[in-house]
């Protein structure tokens, strides 16, 4: 808490109020409302004051936000209270525009708006010090305050209920007031931002969890985080839960309870905490989960939080979210860029402008069409090459003929968490299988009689293979990190080569049952 003397930073909220009537009651628990739902707000602790208001004070009004102001019975008759309600009307007429929220605590709007009733006999036995023409000004700026909408409160009503009330009103006022610069430069999210909005808009008063599904270094903790910034404000309480699953378990959800409940040592253990966690209406994302059971021991069963909670999970498999409760509906599959967006991606990391400038477009046009609409293949290439002239030659070249470790090193996450046979399955799609019929490839696969069928369902579930007129499609840079991963792992040149050396893989197919099918393709 900052006294009126040393402010200390700019607020959004500032509170007006007359301290011997709502200090230690309504204004106190608004306040604490406010500071729970971090929203920065000014309240002046000082309780002896004078007629004259300093100048830190009158700069605090100026540069906040937002200005509750809390009328009571004797408001009126407090100058000090006058005089912060008539530089508040001033902020609001002028072109700063301050919102101004009036609260009517136990007292008429009518008699505030017209200084009537008790409210009325406070501020005329204050009139009788001042000169007229300032009293004018006073009268004006109550009648001004008093048509605003505003938030009466009678004995009759909850005061609890109404600190919520006004306390989500601030919070969706603040919202627009904070526009995000997170997604300012980034390029081709927003219309996935806009799909995955509506997604989370479906049914507003249930516990909702979205899906965000999709190969490596496609975007997605991109596209959440962009999501989460938009519309975190919306909520009791949020949490951007960064690489759950490569995170410590007990750092993080000391993390989350820190923020979604204001007490690090709150554990899953204890009853109280699941109910204080099912009273609130919360938003979180939990970025690339491998499991449900890293959601559950991170912070529990999903659908016993408050209504009208979100959650957005990332991941590689779909099948995670299928696990996780997502409907099939609530899943946004994050595809590769069109090809002006990944133009447009790769020239501000690699020049620092829209388009790539004279010199550069073929050389550019060989990075693009290498990195093939994968976000992260743009932005770190453009990021290395920015600024190096001399090696744009070398590094285009090396592309053409050896993967580029730093890409590789992501996308090759989801191939060690494949079981052995979908491993091999993945290799040899990824070395000769590729854009051949899905049935084409079950057969050649099939060389225990297990079936593969669930295995290449797998590939598809992880973002490592797609199936398009029932052809398998595979990213090229997938393409490359099988082969590389055959290279480099293998001890002779003949243990990967017989993957598409044609002599080698005709031995390497003999025990098939219908090795005719090879004369077919021309492998014979």
């Amino acid at each position: 808490m900052a006294s009126s003397d040393s402010p200390q930073e700019k607020y959004d909220v500032f509170l007006s109020f007359r301290g011997e009537d709502t200090r230690y009651n309504f204004t106190s628990h608004l306040y604490g409302a406010l500071i729970r739902a971090n929203i920065s707000t000014f309240i002046d602790n000082q309780l002896n004051r004078g007629d004259e208001i300093s100048s830190s004070l009158l700069n605090v009004i100026r540069e906040s936000k937002i200005s509750v102001i809390i009328f009571s019975e004797r408001y009126g008759s407090s100058r000090w209270c006058l005089e912060e309600l008539r530089e508040i009307i001033n902020g609001r007429r002028n072109m700063n525009g301050q919102i101004v929220i009036p609260v009517f605590y136990l007292v008429d709007p009518s008699d505030v708006r017209n200084q009537t009733g008790t409210f009325g006999d406070g501020f005329a036995k204050l009139n009788k010090r001042f000169a007229q023409s300032l009293t004018k000004k006073w009268r004006n700026a109550l009648t001004e305050a008093a048509n605003l909408s505003g938030w009466p409160l009678d004995a009759t009503e909850s005061e609890y209920d109404r600190i919520q009330e006004i306390v989500n009103h601030v919070r969706r006022t603040l919202i627009p007031m904070y526009p995000s610069n997170y997604d300012k430069n980034l390029v081709g999210v927003q219309s996935s931002i806009k799909k995955i909005e509506t997604l989370l808009s479906k049914g507003l008063e249930d516990v909702l969890k979205v899906g965000i599904w999709g190969m490596g270094g496609i975007g997605k903790t991109t596209v959440a985080r962009a999501v989460f910034n938009k519309i975190f404000k919306e909520f009791d309480d949020y949490f951007f839960a960064l690489d759950v699953s490569e995170a410590v378990g007990t750092s993080l959800q000391k993390d989350l309870f820190s923020a979604i409940l204001q007490d690090e040592k709150a554990h899953l253990a204890c009853e109280l905490t699941k109910k204080r966690l099912g009273r609130k209406r919360i938003l979180i994302v939990f970025d690339n989960v491998e499991s449900k059971r890293q959601i559950t021991d991170l912070i529990g069963d999903l659908n016993c939080f408050g209504l009208g909670s979100r959650f957005i999970i990332t991941t590689r498999n779909k099948q995670v979210l299928k696990n996780c409760g997502v409907d099939d509906t609530n899943i946004y599959k994050v595809e590769r860029l069109f090809h002006h967006e990944a133009s447009q991606l790769f020239s501000w990391h690699a020049f620092q402008q829209k388009y790539p400038p004279s010199g550069y477009s073929e050389l550019s046009k060989r990075v693009i069409k290498y990195a093939n609409g994968v976000p992260l293949a743009l932005t770190e290439l453009g990021s290395i090459l920015f600024g190096k002239k001399e090696v744009w030659e070398s590094v285009t070249n090396k592309l053409q003929t050896m993967p580029w470790k730093g890409i590789q090193d992501v996308l090759k996450v989801s191939y060690d968490r494949l079981d052995p046979k979908q491993r091999g399955i993945f290799l040899d799609i990824a070395c000769f299988f590729e854009r051949e019929s899905k049935a084409l490839v079950i057969k050649f696969c099939d060389i225990d009689n297990s079936g593969p069928t669930c295995e290449i369902d797998a590939l598809i579930d992880k973002c490592l293979i797609s199936v398009s007129s029932d052809k398998i499609i595979m990213h090229d840079l997938l393409r490359e990190m099988g082969k590389g991963i055959i290279q480099e792992f293998s001890q002779y040149p003949e243990d990967w080569s017989r993957l598409w050396h044609p002599k080698i893989f005709i031995l390497y197919w003999r025990n098939l049952r219908e090795l005719e099918q090879l004369k077919a393709y021309g492998l014979t």
